[in-house]
């Protein structure tokens, strides 16, 4: 006879990038089952309008709710550099342009601060909780600083260039257990993580 997981919870997470995911499920306990952009059949784009990072994460979880009539969490994520008066922040995954490419957007920043002596700098991620009627935002900053070359072949997006002030390496040279101790997502997924737990989750 097999095993049948019941779960207490189904939420979708808007996204579909596996590596997003994967940090996800090693927070989320297994009493809530995740489903991914894709398990429920949208494949259409949704556009990030907003003007900031929680403005994003909202729209993505609205958009799911609305659409799908699914309990939705999402997130936005903005490397906010200093000497770069907090660029590439909102447009961080497109700041090369379309369609994105990590290695152009970080190419794009080392060459933005080349001349640059101030490096410091700090992720920022908003997750957006829509469950039921209620909506929740809850946020996590790492700050760090921005380094000259990329190091590490781990993580994604600007990890490899991202120190975070905590630790000797890039997020690209932590494992992904390393990376969600320390993490700005690490940081709102627990906040997430403990609201559910108050539900009795």
């Amino acid at each position: 006879m097999k095993n049948i997981t019941t779960y207490k919870m189904t939420l979708v997470f808007a996204t579909n990038n596996q590596n997003k995911i994967n940090e996800i499920k090693t927070f989320i306990p297994k009493s809530i089952r995740i489903l991914s952009l894709n398990d429920i059949g949208c494949f259409e784009e949704i556009k990030e309008t907003g003007k900031t990072i929680s403005e994003n994460a909202l729209i993505k979880s609205k958009h799911v709710k609305i659409n799908y009539g699914y309990n939705c969490f999402s997130d936005d994520t903005g490397l906010e550099i200093d000497c770069l008066n907090g660029e590439p922040g909102v447009f961080s995954s497109r700041y090369a342009g379309k369609p994105t490419n990590s290695k152009k957007n970080i190419d794009l920043v080392l060459k933005k601060m080349r001349t640059e002596i101030n490096r410091s700098g700090q992720f920022r991620t908003c997750i957006s909780l829509i469950l039921d009627n209620n909506h929740k935002l809850f946020e996590g900053i790492v700050k760090g600083q921005i380094l000259n070359l990329p190091i590490g072949r781990g993580g994604f997006g600007y990890d490899s260039i991202f120190k975070p002030n905590v630790s000797d390496k890039t997020f690209a040279e932590l494992s992904v257990k390393e990376k969600n101790q320390i993490s700005h997502r690490g940081i709102a997924l627990k906040k997430l993580l403990n609201y559910l737990i108050k539900l009795n989750l």
